[in-house]
């Protein structure tokens, strides 16, 4: 029997706003990683290749990643593992699953808009989960704000010390290449037609570069001698502590600077470390297998109506076939089908390392936030559920089909695509789904027609705001004039309120009542 492969990982997420380009870099990575040999811009325009990513029809058909996927290649010595995250506000909920299942992330920053709402909620969450960001400054093949300012909103904005390791040559918009501050040298950059091949590189020296272009090189020295002198260098420890982040300027969608971000990543990004159990023990990434379920997906492939939990492998060696345990139940879980998944392709798991991301196929007892592991028992924090800011209930428009319609609103829950609330008062022919942006509803709609033949009707309510109430309370708050109280499938009892002037004025005539806000929730 072959060795594991022991050579090290590095696990990460790609995030930031919408149309920053994450798909676009997460191709460029996999492209300078000859992962694979052409990429494709992704707009969503007719006759553009998708990414490799993005596999569902909605998001060939919008341009954005909806759905995450797991990509791993190697690079020199290292095995890179690639969480690339939904591409939508919307979907934000399923970032924050992928955030947890990662050891540093690359934030993608728009060199033209800056921080944007999206980006400031995902450092927060980075920050609030101790990962350690590297940013990228992307786009700067096109006019932008000037590097200093982005740099100063930064440190603003989101308290991080911005570390740059190369600086741009050339302003943004006419983007020469980098200056690399480690090196003092110049990464030169060619253009290639459509930015579907990897840019060719040239390094030079200072000297070299002072030849090549004086007049930009010499900006480039000056923004360079200003950083070192407000002590703007990079420190590992600062970056490691959340203190900081190294800054890079990259132009994903022509291959500028993709090869400077992933040697970054091999050199900079810690590797799988310890991980914390709900008893405050530590599960070392040399004990026994251990892994955790952050991801449920089903759908990927049409020809197979089968279902794949994503697991992080948090310790020890997994092998395909090994009987695990599920920590939820107790029981055995054999894991004959274990896969690899980059975008539609699959390739069969034989083993995987801490870090690693695998499928588990027809995994129908996993469910998001479960443990499975050998030796001694082990389980891991559940991943938190943000706070629904969009209700309606759903209802199938054929009563002949309520069979497939019960089935598909179960499954779409437990792979978190939606919250399904549920009440005696409402009966469960028209449940209430929960969502942290409208978008959700149309997956749910899609693929309900779709994947089970029972086309939906959606009615939406009018509620923006949900608490955690406590059972004791469940009566009490039930009883108030415009609210409503349901349980979501996990057991959690939510109650959900107009506005924040509504829940606001209960709060002050019922001082006594528990209403505990949720992750990343609103007012």
């Amino acid at each position: 029997m072959d060795e594991p492969d022991l050579r090290p990982r590095r696990t990460f997420a790609v995030i930031s706003h919408p149309d920053a380009g994450k798909s676009t870099l997460t191709e460029a990575l996999a492209l300078h990683a000859a992962v694979i040999a052409e990429a494709g811009a992704v707009h969503g325009k007719g006759g553009r290749k998708g990414t490799v990513s993005d596999w569902m029809d909605m998001e060939k058909a919008r341009g954005i990643s909806i759905t995450s996927a797991a990509l791993q290649f190697a690079y020199g010595d290292h095995v890179v593992n690639l969480v690339d995250t939904p591409g939508h506000a919307d979907f934000s909920e399923d970032t924050y699953r992928v955030l947890s299942a990662v050891d540093s992330a690359v934030m993608l920053v728009d060199a033209a808009k800056g921080l944007e709402p999206q980006t400031l909620k995902l450092f927060q969450v980075c920050a609030h989960r101790g990962i350690p960001v590297i940013t990228v400054i992307n786009k700067w093949d096109r006019p932008g704000l000037d590097p200093l300012e982005l740099l100063d909103s930064i440190e603003k904005q989101i308290g991080l010390r911005p570390t740059p390791l190369t600086w741009p040559v050339g302003e943004a918009g006419d983007f020469r290449g980098v200056l690399d501050r480690r090196t003092g040298g110049f990464v030169r950059y060619t253009r290639t037609a459509g930015g579907s091949t990897r840019a060719p590189e040239e390094h030079l020296d200072a000297a070299a570069a002072a030849v090549a272009e004086p007049e930009r090189w010499e900006e480039a020295q000056e923004g360079d001698e200003l950083l070192s002198a407000d002590g703007a260098d990079h420190d590992q420890e600062s970056f490691l502590a959340g203190r900081t982040t190294p800054v890079l300027f990259a132009s994903a969608l022509s291959n500028f600077g993709v090869a400077q971000i992933l040697e970054v990543l091999i050199e900079l990004a810690p590797p799988p470390g310890p991980t914390v159990a709900v008893d405050d023990s530590k599960r070392q990434p040399d004990d026994d297998f251990s892994a955790f379920v952050f991801k449920v997906q089903s759908g990927m492939d049409t020809a197979h109506r089968d279902r794949l939990a994503y697991a992080r492998v948090c310790s020890g060696t997994f092998e395909r076939g090994m009987v695990v345990t599920h920590a939820t139940t107790g029981r055995p879980f054999t894991t004959k089908y274990a896969q690899a998944v980059f975008g539609r392709e699959r390739t069969s798991v034989e083993r995987a390392r801490p870090g690693d991301i695998i499928g588990l196929v027809n995994a129908s007892a996993l469910r998001v936030g479960d443990t499975i592991h050998a030796g001694p028992p082990v389980r891991y924090p559940p991943i938190a559920s943000f706070a629904p800011e969009y209700f309606s209930t759903v209802s199938v428009t054929d009563t002949g089909r309520w069979k497939q319609f019960r089935k598909g609103i179960e499954q779409l829950d437990q792979e978190g695509v939606i919250q399904v609330l549920r009440s005696e008062l409402r009966g469960e022919h028209a449940p209430v789904l929960a969502a942290v942006g409208p978008m959700q509803f149309e997956v749910v709609s899609a693929r309900m027609e779709s994947e089970y033949r029972a086309p939906v009707r959606l009615e939406s309510l009018d509620y923006s705001i949900a608490r955690r109430v406590d059972p004791e309370q469940r009566d009490e708050v039930a009883a108030l004039r415009g609210v409503e109280v349901m349980q979501r499938t996990d057991g959690a009892l939510l109650a959900l309120f107009s506005d924040r002037w509504r829940l606001e004025a209960i709060e002050r005539m019922n001082p006594h009542l528990t209403l505990e806000p949720l992750v990343a929730g609103r007012g």
